[in-house]
């Protein structure tokens, strides 16, 4: 826990002031610092050696449109790829559509498929077919560079997993555990190689999934304790968190400008590593530190009450009035009484979403509690995620989506190294798993909604524009993590969305209720 606050209250430097009239908020920003997440020198250079050769989400999105052209159709996928574009997530002018829309490929790849040796010709995804999957491998035996280094073994992992997502998705559970058995022998979690690491996990949740065909839904057991700890590791190791930690600070911030009284839910707090640096710069305002009362949502009472302990005792050491409040239930199904809004309290919720666990419970009970207590602003950062529509739409979805977020790893770290393995073991691993074996976070049967931002708006919240401070706190948090160029940080509509190469993986948005305005 210590060690916890100890990165995240490292504060980035200073930036300028925003002169945007949407809180009538005047010149703040996070102070300045000389202290930033440390990262040591070899291991970025082995990082930065890594970066060309993780290039296996472009390589899972060719194959898996092969995969869907390919399929016959009474497998029903002719409704596949309707059904996953309403689902899509919003593409800005730097992302270009992926799998979790219309599966349709990029117009054009950035770089050659393959390297000089394999053939010199940018390779065309617009209207060209794909042609032999077996031909998109370098013959030259891993010389190459990319893609190029996937050998033959890798190919034909990542094939065998389609193959049996597609025997699952016609309840040929028969076959599927034939393929599962082989999958689940020839692929290794700790592999050099990209593919085979998300081959193994993938192979684990469907593995998960033809079990609980058989004898019935299932609902792992959860130790929130291995999962709090790895997010940490992940909030060290990746911009993602951080991302969504500093944006919706900034967002926070602004709409707290000359309030006295705060008061601030999480919806799923952990150990609550974003809020020391908010402490911070709130106890040092120019009118003095306002009184901050923190109401933390989360399912172990343990973990909820050191969390709380952690956070007073930062608290104190700033010298700023603090309350918390812990309440082990999920958001969804609590009364609005519980949370205890007191008269003259500006009220911001925060909701950091994630694929773990399902942490708030029913979505229209979270939407109805959300009109009740009318907000000054909701801070949410959604991942570009859906866990709609059937097994295959969530499969080729997550697929894609994981890849990606595998393929930034790879390039940060190296195959060997342990925070490596517990992100993708505690916390990728489980967000897999609860997507394809689980059905996604919702276990009760309750349907969840596909955007929380188009719900919001259709329920009379006003999206409050991301800042350019915000903006900027997110730029400075990507030049923490070399290789920088690799991240994709776009603003629009609003929203600023992070993700890695072309594909985004989390939306930061702000709302705030009509009434309290």
């Amino acid at each position: 826990m210590k060690g916890g606050f100890e990165v995240v209250h490292a504060t980035l430097d200073m930036i300028q002031p925003h002169h945007e009239p949407i809180w009538e908020f005047a010149s703040v920003g996070f102070p300045t610092t000389s202290t930033v997440s440390s990262i040591p020198r070899q291991t970025v250079e082995n990082r930065c050696i890594n970066l060309e050769r993780n290039e296996l989400s472009e390589w899972v999105e060719q194959v898996t449109k092969q995969l869907i052209d390919d399929l016959p159709a009474e497998t029903g996928t002719d409704h596949i790829s309707l059904q996953a574009a309403e689902t899509s997530m919003v593409c800005e002018d730097n992302f270009a559509p992926s799998l979790l829309g219309d599966f349709r490929p990029r117009k054009t790849a950035r770089r050659t498929f393959l390297d000089g040796s394999c053939g010199e010709d940018q390779l065309q995804w617009g209207n060209e077919q794909l042609g032999d999957q077996t031909n998109n491998v370098c013959e030259s035996g891993g010389d190459g560079r990319g893609l190029s280094r996937l050998d033959e073994q890798g190919l034909s992992l990542i094939t065998l997993l389609l193959e049996c997502a597609v025997a699952i998705s016609v309840d040929n559970l028969g076959e599927a555990h034939r393929m599962l058995l082989e999958l689940t022998q020839m692929a290794s979690p700790y592999a050099i190689s990209c593919a085979e690491r998300v081959v193994s996990y993938f192979a684990k949740a469907m593995s998960s999934r033809v079990i609980n065909s058989w004898l019935g839904i299932c609902s792992p057991l959860i130790n929130y304790h291995s999962v709090h700890c790895a997010f940490q590791t992940f909030n060290n190791a990746s911009p993602f968190i951080k991302f969504a930690h500093f944006t919706s600070n900034q967002a926070i911030l602004e709409a707290f400008h000359r309030r006295d009284r705060v008061h601030i839910i999480d919806l799923d707090i952990m150990q609550g590593l974003q809020w020391p640096a908010l402490f911070h710069i709130l106890a040092t305002r120019i009118e003095g530190p306002p009184h901050v009362r923190m109401t933390g949502m989360g399912c172990s009472m343990e973990l909820l009450v050191e969390t709380g302990k952690q956070l007073s005792n930062f608290a104190k050491r700033l010298g700023m009035p603090f309350e918390f409040h812990p309440i082990a239930k999920k958001f969804g199904e609590i009364d609005i009484t519980m949370v205890q809004v007191r008269m003259g309290e500006t009220l911001a919720i925060h909701w950091l979403q994630h694929s773990l666990y399902d942490a708030t419970g029913p979505d229209w009970k979270v939407l109805r509690l959300f009109e009740q207590l009318a907000p000054r602003v909701i801070t949410l950062v959604e991942q570009d995620l859906s866990h709609g529509g059937s097994f295959l739409d969530r499969f080729v979805g997550s697929l894609h989506y994981y890849s990606t977020i595998f393929d930034s790893l790879g390039a940060y770290l190296p195959a060997d190294d342990p925070s490596r393995h517990r992100i993708e073991h505690c916390l990728l691993h489980r967000e897999i798993n609860n997507i394809l074996a689980i059905g996604g976070p919702a276990r009760s049967g309750e349907d969840k909604f596909k955007h929380w931002r188009s719900e919001l708006a259709r329920n009379h919240f006003l999206q409050v524009p991301m800042s350019s401070n915000s903006m900027a706190q997110a730029q400075l948090i990507l030049n923490m993590f070399p290789p920088a160029h690799g991240y994709s940080l776009v603003q629009g509509d609003g929203t600023l969305k992070l993700g890695w190469k072309d594909t985004s993986l989390f939306t930061a948005s702000a709302w705030t209720s009509h009434a309290s305005r």
